[in-house]
């Protein structure tokens, strides 16, 4: 791949790491990246994100060649370091190429004296990385201390370790068919996986596959499905779907029968729902709104709310969120979360039911939040889920009966990602 590809991913990964924004956000705000044909933007994305999935052991093996850390002023050098090791050590990139690119491109962008000591790091990952990955703890070294002491506290050090385990291999692509999985699975070179999705391990580019043009299908994780279909039987009634866009669960609920109106504060997120929709001939109403504030004109049937998290449980999908969050915004989200669920609580007719879903791994933006907003919203009554009600075995269901997909769950297929979901019946 050229130079100036690697000269984007620079900028992208300096963005995400310097800068804590969103690895999507970073990408799709490059334009000169956009510019560039489509295996040159596959090729930056597939970069950057193996470099930040794999950030722990690039930057433990950067260390062990060093007589010295890095001065401060040697940021560039170091990202480019990160990017010449990553290609090195986990992509199938010739070493010369990797050493002799990561040089030039120093050279290009860099400043100061340090395109030597890249070249001398690098030249030296060829020859001793390798062996030094084999020695590393691979799963401790690339989870944050944080996120590393949480889960252990959480789920135990053993699971811990499994999740850690399953974010460090590239998901495959899941899809929501609306109508014979078994059939698309055939037709796409795929599987079907417990639940109904569609899992392709080694797919073309998205638009590129049969049935995309048709509105066939979504793309959506296969953990994702299983929640639009924790409400029950929504065929013929009115369902809300709070923070809404892109749409997938959405599509989920208009494929089950369901009226649905679909509400999002984001007004550039809603584009993308809109253009979704419209592939799939699907036609909810769609509200731009701050889902606490807006309340429909009268009560829902059901409510599904997807609230904005920390999305721990994408990191699969998402490895920069490793690197974007920390435990000072699990507060503020876990406010948000319980305000919304107490807007959601006033959205359904009594008896109506209520699902708040987040893609953490968190305990404060799950079962902390439901008990908060049980305490202090008399109406909000839990209904737990029972053996047989979710399209996956047990091991999603927790003792009290919510919804806790982990990433290292159907992992011999390839994993999922990690939701919490629990239901209520307003009073």
């Amino acid at each position: 791949m050229p130079e100036e590809n690697r000269h984007h991913a620079l900028e992208i990964l300096q963005q995400v790491l310097r800068g804590r924004q969103p690895l999507d956000v970073a990408i799709s705000a490059h334009t000169a990246l956009a510019r560039t044909d489509g295996p040159s933007q596959a090729f930056a994305r597939r970069l950057v994100t193996t470099t930040i999935r794999r950030l722990g052991q690039i930057d433990d093996v950067i260390s062990q060649s060093l007589d010295r850390p890095l001065p401060t002023k040697a940021r560039t050098a170091h990202d480019i370091l990160r990017l010449g090791a990553a290609q090195i050590l986990f992509m199938e990139i010739p070493d010369h190429a990797a050493v002799d690119t990561s040089v030039r491109l120093f050279k290009a962008v860099g400043d100061g004296g340090f395109a030597k000591l890249i070249n001398a790091v690098l030249r030296r990952l060829t020859r001793e990385g390798a062996a030094w990955i084999g020695d590393q703890d691979a799963a401790r070294l690339n989870t944050p201390d944080w996120l590393w002491h949480s889960w252990s506290t959480t789920y135990g050090e053993e699971t811990c370790r499994r999740i850690a385990e399953a974010h460090l291999v590239a998901p495959p692509l899941d899809i929501s068919v609306k109508t014979d999985p078994h059939d698309w699975a055939a037709k796409l070179g795929g599987e079907v996986l417990p639940g109904g999705s569609v899992r392709l391990h080694q797919p073309d580019a998205v638009s590129a596959l049969p049935g995309y043009d048709e509105g066939a299908w979504w793309v959506q994780d296969a953990a994702a499905k299983l929640i639009s279909g924790l409400i029950g039987d929504v065929k013929g009634k009115r369902v809300i779907d709070l923070c809404a866009a892109p749409g997938g669960k959405t599509a989920g609920l208009i494929n089950s029968g369901a009226f649905v109106t679909a509400v999002d504060r984001s007004s550039s997120r809603l584009k993308r729902l809109h253009v979704n929709m419209k592939r799939l001939n699907f036609d909810p109403q769609i509200v731009e709104a701050d889902a606490a504030l807006w309340r429909p004109s009268e009560p829902a049937d059901a409510v599904l709310l997807d609230a904005p998290c920390s999305a721990t449980g994408t990191l699969r999908r998402h490895p920069d969120v490793a690197y974007g969050k920390s435990e000072a915004d699990i507060a503020k989200l876990a406010a948000l979360q319980t305000r919304l669920l107490g807007a959601a609580s006033e959205m359904v007719k009594p008896g109506g039911v209520i699902v708040y879903v987040t893609c953490s791994l968190q305990d404060a933006e799950g079962p902390d939040v439901c008990e908060t907003a049980s305490h202090a919203i008399p109406s909000l009554i839990q209904q737990p889920w029972e053996s047989g009600d979710i399209a996956l075995d047990d091991s999603v269901l927790t003792s009290s009966g919510a919804f806790r997909s982990l990433p290292c769950h159907l992992i011999e297929l390839g994993g999922m990602d990690g939701f919490f979901a629990r239901r209520f019946v307003r009073s």
